[in-house]
């Protein structure tokens, strides 16, 4: 190093960093600046912005995962440069992805894993659409063998999907056959089906933990509800099950319950492995019961290992280390410690759910017996002051992001409120939250008059 070169460098660690330029001056929103800046100075500028983001532990909205421990991230910072495509150069990276979906298959009882085949995804929407493109797939060359039209195919769910869903019959050009879900009908349950599918309906997707409540969709009823229609039309129609978040909670809380490859109708499942799989974001899952179910002319082959590795993906280039991740969970806690995390999250929200039904102005849609996630409403006729709305503003003064949002279509009249409790809420965090709960409820119930009401302002965006 010259001496100049020297001299500059004691010159620059001298300054006070808020005087430097780029925390002294203020740079364009626009386009990016001639000069250069110290890492020092560029970190601190970015840092010092994304202290106006919300604290992620205190984020009661979110599926995603926010917390990992320090051995997870000591493996990521030492994996994130892995590229997840390029299985060529990290043949490890890419024999640990099928190690993974391998023991998914297990963990859902698909009847023989040396024929079931899966994969990664950027998270459970990819999952989504590549089970649900297989299910196009598949009807096609059904149809054109029997030498019928594969014009207007449909997909039957409820009106409670979630927006990837939406998204991939819009890409796709397939006709969304949303089945309304009135009161009395929480989840798609099988009800009025015969009324939705015909020979167009390239299959039905149930829902493991409805995103807007939390509660799971009966898959077997739905199965059976499509076995008495088959009965009838000779119609033989598939269930994606899409498990973003239940199917890595129903395996550990709800062993017997039968949803997954034990139902012979349900052909793929996606999950989300940056939500109830405990990985940071972004990862997906997507395994089917049978290579049959996935069809040869979808699948494309890469070199690996002196031989050739199936790949079906829509995105490219992507991160292998929360592959990485999901295994080293895999690996450090089994079954035994994902039941002990998923429980512990369950008596959370139990605990939150019981005590917000005590509170006196609400009542619960559910309870977060399901995945640990419920919702609430305020009880007809209790007040004319204030909505969920406002209470949802009340606990962002102290932190927390509780939405509130109004129910899909037939009970679009109907707003709740919705708590996601993750690993990294604690129980001493909870007893916090229903103490503010409780708080902020007396404060709104304790205004002389009505909270100006503007259009609702949801923290939630489904």
């Amino acid at each position: 190093m010259s001496t100049n070169e020297s001299l500059n460098e004691s010159l620059n660690a001298a300054d006070p960093i808020f005087a430097r330029r780029g925390e002294g001056t203020v740079s364009s929103r626009t386009s990016i600046d001639e000069e250069s800046m110290l890492p020092a100075t560029a970190y601190q500028i970015v840092h010092d912005e994304t202290m106006l983001d919300g604290n992620a532990r205190l984020n009661l909205a979110t599926f995603v995962g926010t917390w990992m421990d320090e051995h997870a991230i000591k493996l990521y910072n030492d994996a994130f440069q892995k590229n997840m495509i390029d299985k060529d150069e990290y043949p490890q990276t890419a024999a640990i992805e099928q190690t993974c979906w391998k023991m998914l298959g297990d963990l859902w009882h698909a009847p023989d894993i040396s024929k079931t085949i899966g994969c990664s995804t950027i998270g459970s929407s990819e999952a989504c659409m590549l089970g649900g493109l297989a299910l196009k797939r598949r009807w096609q060359e059904a149809r054109r063998k029997d030498g019928k039209s594969t014009d207007h195919p449909n997909l039957v769910m409820s009106s409670a999907v979630q927006v990837c869903w939406e998204k991939f019959c819009n890409y796709w050009d397939i006709e969304p056959r949303l089945v309304p879900i009135p009161e009395e009908h929480k989840t798609l349950d099988g009800h009025d089906l015969d009324k939705y599918v015909d020979e167009n309906t390239i299959g039905v997707v149930s829902i493991r933990g409805v995103t807007y409540p939390g509660m799971y969709e009966p898959v077997q009823q739905v199965a059976e509800a499509l076995d008495r229609i088959q009965e009838k039309t000779g119609l033989d129609i598939a269930i994606h099950v899409d498990g973003a978040s239940g199917a890595m909670v129903a395996p550990f809380l709800q062993p017997e319950l039968a949803w997954d490859f034990r139902v012979d109708r349900v052909h793929s499942i996606s999950t989300s492995g940056h939500k109830y799989g405990l990985v940071y974001p972004g990862l997906g899952w997507v395994v089917w019961r049978d290579k049959e179910y996935l069809p040869e002319s979808l699948i494309f082959y890469v070199s690996y290992l002196g031989g050739d590795m199936p790949t079906f993906a829509l995105n490219f280039s992507r991160p292998g280390a929360q592959v990485l991740l999901q295994y080293y969970l895999f690996l450090r806690l089994g079954r035994k410690g994902y039941f002990e995390v998923q429980k512990a999250s369950q008596d959370v929200a139990l605990f939150l759910s019981k005590g917000i039904s005590e509170l006196g102005p609400f009542e619960l849609w559910n309870d977060g017996s399901d995945i640990p996630v419920f919702a609430w409403r305020i009880k007809e006729g209790y007040t004319d002051k204030w909505t969920l709305y406002n209470l949802q503003d009340r606990l962002r003064t102290r932190g927390w992001l509780v939405p509130a949002y109004p129910l899909p279509d037939d009970l679009s009249n109907v707003t709740v409120q919705r708590i996601v409790v993750r690993n990294g809420l604690s129980m001493d965090l909870a007893a916090l939250l229903l103490n503010d709960i409780k708080t902020q409820t007396q404060y709104l119930d304790g205004l002389e008059g009505a909270v100006p009401q503007e259009a609702p302002q949801s923290a939630f965006h489904h």
